[in-house]
């Protein structure tokens, strides 16, 4: 009798294996730089039908780098390559994620080029671009020290489909900008950064966050109270709050950079990529009232994460999830899970081969599927586009 419960006890354990879904890590694409592109920093944007659209730093047919489609079989499509108009006027080296209209058309930042002068090196301020479901690419403004330069972040769309972004303010003399682009390509300055002590400074990596009133959130890696970071608000009527200081120290994170993510009670989430008590980085939570609470200090090594430059994507059951720059079992980055009860779980250690030092955010699908990219590593060493399935 005894042995027949083992029996079935082991059955019952070997039925429900087989029933578990298979948590699987695909490389869908390995970036061979050329003209296909390569480098890759930042976060991937989806269409319905489950293709993904991102950038690459460098590559494309003038090595200004490119916007690329990768489909559901894992082919890798160029959609328009940067810097083909004469002195990169076109835009040149995109940093940061697209967003897409309910059209198809696809729009972005790139961190030079516009040809409008006025930075130094001769490398011009960025654009803000859109390319058209035909592949055809309209700077939508060209950025100088007027308007701010070097926009690091890219851009989030409301309902009416005017565009906010973010300058970074680097190499210009200035903290960097808040800015609206409207239909009519109506180019508006929101906030100007002040930096320390009661404003931010450098937004970088990342998006804007949006909340259903047209608030807009973010972070700056520098700036705030003791100029490590700031986390602020800017209202729809134009109000600029500044949320948190990131102060260095056991208690806090420095030097946030990414994007934030807003649950419908108003608190907010994101990552800092140093300092905590190990200064590994942290993973933290501020409530609507600005109260900070730290979820998670990385502690390096091969079991734990370190660096993580992109913010998290969150589950409807309250889960994070993002990657970290380096550590992990392999010392080249690892993506991780955070759980509602504060354990933090490694879902992958990227080995190189699968690409190495991930620095935007994942994408989370409807069905779970957690969607990336690795800035170098892969088949050819120029990153990679990759996919986990839980």
């Amino acid at each position: 009798m005894t042995n027949r419960v083992y029996v079935m006890t082991f059955l019952v354990v070997l039925t429900l294996a087989a029933l578990a879904p298979a948590q699987t890590f695909t490389t869908l694409y390995s970036f061979p730089n050329g003209s296909d592109g390569g480098l890759p920093y930042a976060r991937l944007t989806t269409d319905p039908a489950g293709n993904l659209y991102g950038t690459t730093y460098y590559g494309g047919v003038s090595r200004g780098g490119v916007d690329f489609k990768v489909g559901t079989a894992g082919t890798a499509s160029v959609l328009y390559s940067f810097c083909m108009q004469k002195y990169c006027a076109d835009g040149s080296g995109p940093v940061a994620p697209v967003v897409r209209d309910k059209a198809g058309n696809i729009y972005g930042t790139t961190y030079f080029g516009g040809g409008s002068g006025g930075c130094s090196g001769n490398n011009y301020c960025g654009t803000v671009f859109k390319i058209d479901t035909a592949g055809k690419e309209t700077v939508l403004h060209s950025f100088d020290y007027s308007g701010g330069c070097h926009p690091s972040q890219g851009l989030v769309m409301d309902k009416s489909g005017t565009l906010f972004g973010t300058t970074s303010g680097y190499d210009c003399s200035t903290y960097g900008n808040i800015f609206k682009l409207d239909g009519a390509e109506s180019f508006i300055i929101l906030h100007s950064f002040a930096g320390p002590p009661s404003d931010g400074a450098y937004p970088n990596y990342g998006n804007l966050a949006m909340d259903k009133s047209g608030n807009l959130y973010g972070l700056t890696a520098e700036g705030g109270a003791d100029n490590w970071g700031a986390l602020y608000e800017l209202s729809k009527s134009g109000t600029f709050t500044l949320l948190h200081s990131f102060i260095p120290g056991t208690s806090d994170g420095c030097d946030p950079e990414g994007s934030v993510v807003r649950d419908n009670a108003g608190n907010l989430y994101g990552t800092t990529n140093g300092c905590g008590s190990t200064g590994n980085g942290t993973i933290w939570k501020v409530s609507e009232k600005g109260k900070e609470t730290i979820l998670h200090n990385f502690a390096g090594g091969s079991s734990d994460g370190c660096y993580p430059y992109g913010g998290v994507a969150r589950d409807t059951k309250g889960n994070l999830y993002g990657v970290t720059y380096a550590c992990g079992a392999n010392g080249y980055g690892a993506l991780y899970k955070l759980s509602t009860s504060g354990r933090l779980t490694l879902l992958h250690s990227f080995d190189y081969s699968d690409g190495i030092l991930p620095i935007g955010e994942v994408l989370r699908n409807g069905k779970g599927t957690l969607y990336g990219t690795t800035y170098m590593g892969g088949t050819y060493g120029y990153g990679t586009v990759w996919s986990y399935v839980p």
